[in-house]
């Protein structure tokens, strides 16, 4: 395709929405390549629990380009600022070789930091000034984060050491007005795939079984022996947290499936509501039937990237 209107095309929905086969096939039609937006994905030996689905990106023997999957090994901790400079080098890779690049995932937060062109850098911690904070209220606290307004700042501040994190960063931030926080803006398409509430629900379900049966259990025994301390797991959430906790006796078999299927369906509603957030600060995202056939998918998003 020649001269789109847009840089990038952006794939986003909850999960188990379907977004990598319809991705996959957009890839197809667009000689593109994917650039995956999942906060999990980046560990190598952790596939069936995050959805990683590799065999969808081989279609009709045809091997679709895929970028920032198993990048680095479990146990690793990764992080937006991370994400924020690894897609920019890739993003910029696949621009020189003039092909099209395709974001993909559900992690809001990693989707939001490349279209917003956050300006983030990575900020050191200050022991130092950590202990002061921590004698300050929250109140005098979250007073300092509000007059800082040089940069934007995505801390999380629902705890009390996230908000120490957040006015350390903010104090960063202002004492270093000199460093180059420059980051492109990239100018995106993005579609979600969407289905109704029970469908979604239904669909979850139905994986979150089919992943039990396919080996996600005996992928999270392998972790553990390979060495990824249990809490680590537990600190990655979802599938690693209730399978490590199965394992580890805490909860029966049926116990671990009730309470991961329900922490599924919430995460779910979370990456919904943080896309209707995204909607109501300004984001133009276009939807599509995820009962569509994929070509009429592919079509559809097609049309919006010419027009």
């Amino acid at each position: 395709m020649k001269n789109p209107k847009y840089d990038m095309i952006t794939v986003l929905g909850a999960t188990a929405g379907g977004k990598t086969s319809f991705a996959v096939n957009l890839a197809l039609r667009l000689n593109a390549e994917i650039i995956s937006a999942d906060s999990r994905q980046v560990y190598r030996n952790m596939d069936i629990g995050t959805g990683k689905d590799l065999e969808e990106y081989t279609v009709n023997g045809e091997k679709i380009p895929y970028h920032l999957t198993d990048i680095i090994d479990a146990g690793e901790k990764y992080n937006v600022y991370r994400y924020q400079a690894d897609f920019l080098k890739v993003y910029n890779e696949i621009k020189k070789e003039n092909k099209f690049p395709i974001l993909s995932g559900g992690t809001g937060m990693y989707i939001e930091a490349v279209l917003k062109a956050y300006k983030l850098i990575n900020v050191p911690k200050n022991p130092e000034l950590i202990s002061k904070l921590d004698n300050k209220s929250d109140k005098e606290l979250s007073e300092i984060l509000k007059k800082n307004k040089t940069l934007h700042n995505i801390s999380d501040t629902s705890s009390r050491k996230r908000l120490i994190r957040a006015v350390e960063i903010a104090l960063f931030y202002d004492e270093n007005k000199n460093i180059d926080f420059d980051y492109p803006k990239i100018n995106s398409l993005i579609v979600q795939i969407k289905f109704d509430r029970d469908s979604r629900r239904n669909r979850i379900t139905r994986r979150l079984k089919e992943r039990l049966q396919n080996g996600m259990i005996e992928e999270v025994e392998m972790l553990i022996k390979n060495g990824i301390p249990k809490e680590t797991l537990i600190y990655y959430g979802l599938e690693y947290k209730f399978i490590t906790m199965y394992l580890s006796g805490q909860l029966s078999y049926n116990e671990m499936f009730e309470k991961l299927n329900t922490a599924i369906h919430q995460f779910s509603k979370r990456q919904l509501t943080w896309f209707r957030k995204m909607e109501r600060n300004g984001f133009d995202i276009k939807k599509i039937d995820g009962f569509l056939p994929a070509e009429q998918k592919v079509d559809l998003a097609l049309s919006w990237l010419q027009n």
